[in-house]
């Protein structure tokens, strides 16, 4: 499974000074791991970076000023799962990421996917995850390690998947249909892979 590049985006960072704009973020629902508030930051100053932080009970967005309404509905999704990545940090070892894939095999693929070993590496710095069928091993990048269990997991079913179907076809694709969080898991990956194709700017005074 590709992936251009590491995360490359702040979970926290604070921002203050003229040029900001400030939003209810009422549009975006809370996750359950999240605070009970948004709120979204644009600013002028802020032209390459989009950061998350909390204040309160409430969870800051800074955006640059240019951005879309819909870049800014995913930007807040992402950054919201960054930051509950970055507080309920569990990293799972070889054994637990084993017993995991057990699982969802059992969950969405009736238990055919049967894996000879899944293990963490530390060589994946352009692919998520790989699998080699005919050794029945699966193996998912270190860089993995922090962010939310649902992108975890879809990385574990996609790999699963290549165990009864090597291809990107599209009987593979009707395999990941069954794992319900697999179009949030892709936008979760995607903006982590946008984020780090930022050009990283010194930040502006007072940003």
């Amino acid at each position: 499974m590709p992936a251009d590049s590491s995360p490359g985006f702040a979970g926290e960072t604070s921002a203050r000074g003229a040029g900001t704009h400030r939003r209810s973020a009422a549009d975006h629902p809370p996750r359950a791991s999240a605070t009970s508030a948004v709120e979204v930051r644009r600013s002028n100053r802020r032209s390459r970076t989009v950061s998350a932080y909390r204040e309160g009970d409430r969870t800051i967005v800074l955006i640059p000023a240019r951005m879309s309404e819909a870049e800014e509905r995913r930007w807040v999704s992402v950054m919201l799962d960054k930051l509950a990545a970055q507080e309920n940090k569990r990293i799972l070892g070889d054994s637990e990421l084993a017993e995991r894939a057990e699982r969802l095999s059992a969950q969405y693929f009736e238990g055919r996917a049967r894996p000879v070993s899944v293990r963490w590496v530390t060589n994946q710095n352009t692919r998520w995850g790989s699998c080699t069928p005919a050794e029945g091993s699966i193996r998912l990048s270190h860089r993995l390690q922090g962010m939310p269990e649902y992108v975890v997991d879809y990385v574990l079913v996609h790999e699963l998947a290549h165990l009864l179907v090597p291809g990107h076809g599209p009987r593979f694709w009707r395999l990941l249909d069954a794992y319900p969080r697999t179009e949030r898991a892709r936008g979760y990956l995607e903006g982590v892979v946008a984020a780090d194709r930022l050009p990283h700017l010194p930040a502006a005074r007072g940003e």
